[in-house]
């Protein structure tokens, strides 16, 4: 798929970029890597709905490197590669991959946040792909607070199920803000399968539940520039990573985040 510079302009203006089919041929093989995944969860499996609310909300991440059609698609789908130019990368590293799953009938929203406060990175070369398998409209979609990655301040992260803080006692970050006041501008794009909405990990984005007669599945895969190191938060973070080994402005280890785009050298 080819990217114009302006998509490339609009991705580092808006931190947000719509693209219309571009995974239509992968629509099919991820359905498959959801069904494997639901029937076999892995161990950071979530179920966001608790006792008395409605319906079904499930995520889980980091099965990539045992799901075949998830690693596939990371190794051989354009998303490493318009990762790269719309970051300005000249090296695109996996970070991981997420499910969501919202059974019909499900009031539990994706509340409004950033994806990075939750993670062990910092940096500003980031990518995140959420790819609907399943046609949303403007009551489930992918809600995106376009210039939110230029916030002087992380927003605090939360628990999805529970509203707590994400993480205890004192932190660096700002509460969210009142995003739907009508002072921010806020995208909700209708999506058909294999169209995607690609986001920097510092720009706010949310749902409401799955009030359709159909199930909602989003599957999400996330990729690192060049800037993107190791930083230590203020507790667990999620994806959890146990084991990694790292110290704070460590570049990413590449045996558990492999190099999987680089830029065409330019010819003398």
């Amino acid at each position: 798929m080819e990217i114009s510079t302006q998509q490339i302009e609009a991705y580092q203006r808006d931190g947000a970029l719509v693209l219309r089919g571009a995974f239509s041929d992968w629509v099919e093989p991820l359905r498959e890597g959801f069904a494997q995944n639901l029937a076999q969860p892995g161990p950071f499996a979530i179920e966001n709905v608790r006792g008395g609310e409605r319906g079904r909300f499930f995520e889980d991440y980091c099965n990539w490197q045992r799901i075949a059609p998830f690693e596939d698609f990371i190794r051989r789908s354009p998303a490493a590669a318009i990762a790269g130019r719309i970051m300005g990368a000249s090296a695109v590293q996996v970070f991981h991959e997420h499910i969501l799953v919202k059974e019909p009938g499900t009031d539990k929203p994706t509340p409004w946040h950033q994806d990075l406060p939750y993670y062990c990175v910092d940096g500003l070369q980031t990518a995140s792909y959420w790819i609907p398998l399943d046609p949303v409209d403007a009551t489930n979609t992918l809600r995106v607070v376009l210039g939110s990655h230029r916030w002087p301040k992380l927003v605090r992260p939360k628990r999805w199920a529970s509203n707590e803080n994400f993480y205890a006692g004192r932190d660096s970050f700002m509460d969210m803000p009142d995003v739907e006041d009508g002072s921010h501008r806020i995208v909700a794009p209708q999506l058909a399968p294999g169209d995607a909405v690609v986001f920097d990990f510092r720009t706010v984005h949310g749902a409401a539940g799955n009030q359709g007669t159909g199930r909602r599945r989003a599957f999400s895969a996330r990729f690192l520039g060049d800037d993107v190191r190791f930083i230590e938060r203020p507790g667990r973070t999620s994806p959890p990573f146990p084991g990694i080994g790292q110290r704070d402005g460590e570049r990413l280890r590449e045996d558990w985040f492999p190099v999987v785009w680089r830029a065409p050298a330019v010819q003398a």
